[in-house]
């Protein structure tokens, strides 16, 4: 299977964007660009486009083809990620609760961790039990960036200059 590499420039900073033919790989915060391929299949710049639509808070629900590799238990919690809505939030134990067994608390979070397709499967979504920032891959500060802009969006937050 042929993967081919873009970049997106969020306000975050690069997000490195990684696809096959006919789905989404990857999404990943880097701190550098790397190279791009010469050829850029359409789910790639169906992928920007809608970045840049979530950016500019003008997209709530990401319409691609996602094919995530990971265990079956990891795409089991990638599934429930994806059931969050946006602008809200599950603790890690909820997540657990969700997939049948408060027991895989630990083997959630780890999935979470692990998850390739950042912003898309929004693993950012999920916080501690007491509302905490915990463990995001991309970075605290990018957790609290994506989690300001969906709850801004989602509640008609408005921010005065």
């Amino acid at each position: 299977m042929t993967l081919y590499k873009a970049y997106y420039h969020s306000p975050r900073g690069p997000i490195e964007l990684v696809s096959s033919e006919t789905g989404v790989k990857e999404v990943t915060f880097v701190k550098e660009v790397g190279e791009e391929s010469l050829e850029q299949p359409a789910i790639l710049r169906s992928l920007k486009e809608q970045l840049k639509s979530y950016f500019e808070e003008d997209l709530q629900n990401f319409n691609l083809n996602l094919e995530p590799e990971g265990t079956d238990f990891q795409k089991r919690v990638w599934e429930e990620l994806c059931q969050i809505p946006y602008g809200k939030t599950i603790s890690y134990d909820e997540l657990a609760r969700k997939l049948g067994d408060p027991k895989v608390i630990r083997a959630a979070a780890s999935a979470n961790g692990k998850n390739p397709i950042g912003i898309l499967i929004p693993c950012h979504r999920v916080i501690g039990k007491n509302g905490s920032l915990v463990g995001y891959a991309g970075g605290l500060p990018n957790k609290r960036f994506l989690l300001d802009l969906e709850n801004r969006v989602a509640n008609g937050v408005l921010e005065l200059f």
